[in-house]
Formats: C-alpha cells, structure tokens, sequence
C-alpha cells in the first residue's frame, strides 16, 4: 500500500517496523526517539466509535506533538495548516501522521471496528489546547 503524501505543514508520515510472522500475526514496532522522533510521555486509545456522525478532535496545540494511528479499522483525518486542507484516510496500522504544533486536526468516518492509538511528547496540559477554529487561525498568522 502506497504511504499518503503530505501536503500541510508541522506533519508527516511515521512507518513503524513491521515483521511479519506468518501464521502466528504481525508484529509493529515503534522506539522512542528512533521511529517515534520524540520521547513518548503519553499514550491513549480511542475504541467503540459506534456514533456514524461522531467528529473527534476539533483542535491544535500550542506545542505537543502526536502521532496518531489507525491500528483496526478505518477512518478520516482531516488536517489544516491555516493555509493548507489535506484529508487522510487512515487505514493501516504500520504507519502513523504526525500531528505537530498548530495543525488543527479532525476524524471522522470510523468504521465501527475503528480503534485509534495515538503517543504524545508530553502529559496532558489544557492551556496547550486551542479549541476554537478562530483563535487557531489568529495563532497561525
């Protein structure tokens, strides 16, 4: 499967290592500061997106950076850079879209089997957050 082109900046494409065990599964291999190119401080999942219409994520960051993975299932991302609107489908599990500060990001589309991973270059802090389109593109500007 051919790997997406990006097109908006403060993104890209991360490939995991990938061995392939045949009959016994496959495995994906990402390593801190190797192919994850920062250090991971967090991880979450997102599963069970039974919601046809659900939207999730609606927001950028001031400075985190993510990379966010489709590891079952499928479904859209959609990033904007203030200038640039790139729409990706995220439907394999051995690479994953870099989310990097102030790209306002979306998904939507899940499949029901959808499970999303994402690992993230620091904890959780609100005041990283701009959840408001308008605020996003004053900061980008």
């Amino acid at each position: 499967m051919e790997l997406p082109s990006i097109k908006v900046k403060n993104s890209g494409i991360v490939k995991l290592q990938f061995v392939e065990d045949f009959p016994d599964g496959n495995l994906a291999i990402g390593e801190s500061l190797k192919t994850i190119p920062f250090e991971i401080k967090r991880i979450y999942y997102i599963n069970k997106l039974l919601n046809e219409k659900a939207v999730r994520g609606k927001h950028a960051h001031k400075e985190l950076e993510q990379i966010i993975f489709c590891i079952n299932g499928s479904f859209k991302l959609c990033l904007d850079d203030g200038k640039i609107k790139q729409d990706i489908i995220m439907d394999n599990p051995y690479w994953g879209v870099r989310l990097g500060p102030l790209l306002w990001h979306t998904m939507e589309n899940f499949s029901k089997d959808c499970v999303i991973l994402v690992v993230a270059s620091d904890y959780y802090l609100e005041s990283d957050y701009i959840r408001s389109y308008e605020e996003f593109i004053k900061s980008v500007k």
